[in-house]
């Protein structure tokens, strides 16, 4: 017996500004302290390496990450909660390091919340070490949560 995997239509393309209401609703729906659409407008004006993922020609997910001196620094990758746990963030994921190797980075770096317990999973089951810690780094309901630093030889 094979298995059969039927995927809806993903594409993976440059974020646009057209594509900012989309990527601000999902991430306002996703995190507690969420990016402004300043900080996409900068990251797109500074050159960041700013992804989408349309599944069905609708936004299902974004990426930031800049590339500099052989190093990647995943910035930010989230799914539209209604869309989690069908694989789609790895696949992402995926992508983006496939694009940074393209680049020529050799090191994925990421930071992520030690209480994201469903993004450790993902990093870590991705080949990503924790190599450290920055203590205080997060805004917290209550004071300030550390980030768990990650990376991944590519």
């Amino acid at each position: 017996m094979s298995a059969v995997f039927d995927y809806p239509a993903e594409t993976y393309r440059l974020m646009t500004e057209f594509d900012l209401p989309a990527v601000i609703d999902i991430e306002n729906k996703s995190y507690e302290f969420p990016w402004s659409e300043g900080i996409f407008h900068d990251c797109m004006r500074f050159g960041y390496s700013c992804w989408v993922i349309e599944i069905d020609h609708h936004v299902a997910g974004y990426a930031v990450m800049s590339l500099a001196v052989q190093e990647c620094h995943i910035l930010n990758i989230c799914v539209d909660q209604e869309l989690q746990g069908q694989g789609i963030g790895r696949r992402f994921l995926n992508q983006l390091l496939l694009i940074a190797q393209a680049r020529k980075a050799d090191t994925a770096f990421l930071e992520v919340r030690p209480s994201n317990v469903n993004a450790l999973s993902l990093y870590f089951s991705e080949g990503f070490n924790e190599i450290g810690v920055r203590r205080d780094y997060y805004p917290a309901k209550v004071g300030r949560e550390d980030a768990v630093i990650l990376a991944k030889s590519l």
